[in-house]
């Protein structure tokens, strides 16, 4: 019997050791149906999940979900380390069963020299007395040493992934909007009457693609962290850039479609990957639920206000939606599953973006709007006409 316990701890040692190898050491994915922490964050979002759609839906709920991805890092540390310390336990309890020793070592005295043992502590008031055992201790000191130094250099691996993942996602909210959409990207890239800078975008966010496949692969947790803003996430900043890249490869003239093409094929392949790796599967495609018929006019409206140059008409709408078929249920599935909400393409509503909120926010954006318009002088504001109006309405607000 004492054998059969003694082969549970080492494969319950085993199973933990390689667990934590596989998520922080080890820098590709590891395919398989059952693990330790696949099963912790599967239960663990499930529950927490159900319990933040009890709230309603807002900055509470935000606030509820946002704390998960940190807090979830702190409860699979402790349970490796339970898990470690209980099979170290067990396994000295076994191995000093025949000890003569007066009177026999309890298992929860072992486990209670495993704890000290594993934190390095060494308080020396319950010791091994087996050659066997002394043997474990020493390599139980070292496991235990080993994981925090291992725990203390990942964290900062993981947090800087998360930021240089949300460098790119804030940046959003200047050239796209809060939430940000693909029609107001476009709409807002308009200038001069050309779309230039729009291929030097999409390239930075075609290595922004690259880097978070690599690093979400690597580090699946990070999926579960969100954004600052509860309107951002890094999953809608995916969906933009390939709604981006499909009105170009659509109906946009005169930009070059290669480079729109390169950032759309490695859009979806993050949210193929990621989707694979977490097991969740396509929504239902109806085709009319981020883009439906009123949402394409309102986009085609507000190419033509821009004087964007736009192919558009029923065979654009009916092209666009085969190329949304090819990603937009996949993104709806990850959306349901992380609870992270899609805007549609253009926005719903006059939303205030975050860098205009704050004192005197409507007219910081009110002046940079009027600045950046092309028709106006850039140098000094001409003392007369339009800008000059709007001059003298600031200053005056300044004065108050």
């Amino acid at each position: 019997m004492l054998v059969l316990i003694g082969v549970g701890a080492v494969l319950l040692l085993l199973l933990n050791l390689e667990d934590s190898f596989a998520v922080m050491l080890l820098p590709r994915r590891v395919q398989r149906r059952v693990g330790l922490t696949r099963l912790f964050f599967r239960t663990s979002w499930l529950a927490w999940s159900r319990a933040a759609l009890t709230l309603p839906a807002g900055r509470k709920r935000e606030r509820v979900l946002s704390v998960y991805g940190p807090l979830s890092m702190v409860a699979l540390f402790v349970l490796w380390s339970v898990g470690l310390i209980v099979g170290f336990g067990i396994l000295q309890w076994v191995l000093q069963a025949g000890a003569a020793t007066q009177p026999p070592p309890t298992l929860g005295e072992q486990l209670y020299m495993s704890g000290v043992t594993f934190f390095t502590l060494g308080y020396g008031d319950v010791v091994p007395h087996t050659g066997g055992s002394r043997l474990v201790a020493i390599i139980e000191a070292g496991t235990g040493f080993g994981l925090i130094a291992v725990v203390i250099g990942y964290l900062p691996v993981l947090y800087q992934l998360f930021s240089r993942r949300e460098a790119h996602v804030i940046q959003l909210d200047a050239r796209a909007g809060s939430p940000p959409t693909a029609a107001t990207l476009l709409v807002r890239h308009h200038v001069g009457g050309t779309l230039e800078r729009v291929n030097d975008l999409l390239r930075e966010w075609e290595l922004w693609a690259a880097e978070l496949l690599e690093s979400h692969l690597s580090y699946p947790m990070l999926v579960y962290y969100r954004s600052q803003h509860d309107n951002q996430s890094w999953l809608a900043a995916l969906a933009v850039m390939m709604d981006v890249s499909a009105l170009i490869l659509v109906g946009v003239e005169g930009l070059a479609p290669l480079q729109a093409r390169m950032t759309f094929t490695m859009a979806r392949e993050v949210v193929v990957e990621i989707g694979r790796s977490f097991n969740i599967k396509p929504s239902r495609y109806t085709g009319g639920d981020r883009l439906p018929h009123k949402a394409f006019v309102e986009v085609e409206r507000a190419f033509a206000r821009a004087s964007l140059p736009w192919k558009g008409g029923p065979e654009a709408e009916e092209v666009l939606a085969a190329l949304r078929a090819t990603y937009e249920p996949m993104m709806d599935g990850l959306s349901s599953h992380l609870l992270l909400p899609l805007q549609g393409w253009t926005a719903q509503e006059r939303l205030v973006d975050h860098w205009a909120s704050g004192p005197r926010g409507l007219m910081a954006q009110r002046l940079v709007e009027e600045l950046a318009t092309p028709t106006l002088p850039s140098g000094p504001v001409a003392a007369a006409g339009r800008p000059a109006r709007l001059w003298r309405r600031v200053r005056a607000r300044l004065r108050r």
